[in-house]
């Protein structure tokens, strides 16, 4: 199985699907409509780049930049929506750690691409 793939999917999947829930079924304003749209749309970009490393065959740093990629997405995407719901701001606070993961998921692909 590959776990990478599924997690990736998983992610974009629940991006989709929290967006369209976002638009259609949520009626959020200002801040909290902000958060939303930049939850979603991190949560996307970094799930199908995720799922364009689990399909590749190489392993490696490569492998581990998809994974961060995944966990920024789940850290940085899910605070946002729940700060959007009504959650302390304080999980403001957190949401950096997953845009930590995004640089060092970058980072590490470039490293990866380097070495190739």
């Amino acid at each position: 199985m590959n776990r990478l793939g599924l997690a990736a999917a998983l992610t974009g999947f629940a991006a989709v699907a929290l967006g369209a829930f976002g638009a259609h079924g949520l009626s959020l304003d200002g801040d909290a409509l902000d958060w939303w749209n930049k939850a979603t749309l991190y949560g996307l970009v970094h799930a199908a780049a995720a799922l364009a490393i689990s399909i590749s065959v190489q392993a490696g740093l490569l492998r581990r930049a998809g994974w961060a990629f995944v966990l920024g997405a789940v850290i940085f995407s899910g605070c946002l929506y729940a700060m959007a719901l009504g959650a302390p701001r304080w999980l403001g606070a957190v949401v950096p750690l997953g845009g930590v993961s995004f640089l060092a998921g970058w980072a590490l692909a470039a490293v990866s691409a380097v070495r190739r």
